[in-house]
């Protein structure tokens, strides 16, 4: 899976919510954050294909965009990055670091909770 900038994720975002998409449909959904040049989406599109991160199809005059890998995929991957460079692969201290800068709501927690008695359920 290749790399993907910043504002390339923000494209794909916007691809993920529903694709096939036309670039028209991709700048729409991009403008309902902030606004976007047209010239630019298309020049991070074109980038992302030469990056085999989407794909299109012609269809008459337009041109559809795909994603080539799923959001779960991507978020997996950088999740995993992220720990590797910044946590020497252990998730203990990223988790450790939220707890003491009070990053964690109740719901977190609870949530955190409950994944981790679902795991000693399964693997006890």
């Amino acid at each position: 899976m290749t790399e993907i900038s910043k504002t390339e994720f923000e494209v794909l975002e916007a691809i993920w919510q529903e694709h096939p998409a036309s670039a028209q449909q991709i700048i729409e959904r991009l403008n309902e954050q902030k606004p976007w040049h047209e010239k630019t989406v298309k020049t991070l599109l074109n980038r992302m294909v030469k990056k085999e991160a989407i794909s299109f199809e012609k269809v008459q005059r337009s041109y559809f965009y795909s994603p080539l890998f799923a959001r779960e995929e991507y978020t997996y991957k950088e999740s995993k990055s992220l720990l590797e460079r910044m946590f020497s692969g252990r998730l203990s201290p990223l988790v450790s670091h939220f707890v003491k800068s009070d990053e964690l709501s109740k719901d977190d927690i609870d949530e955190l909770k409950a994944l981790i008695n679902q795991w000693e359920k399964d693997n006890g």
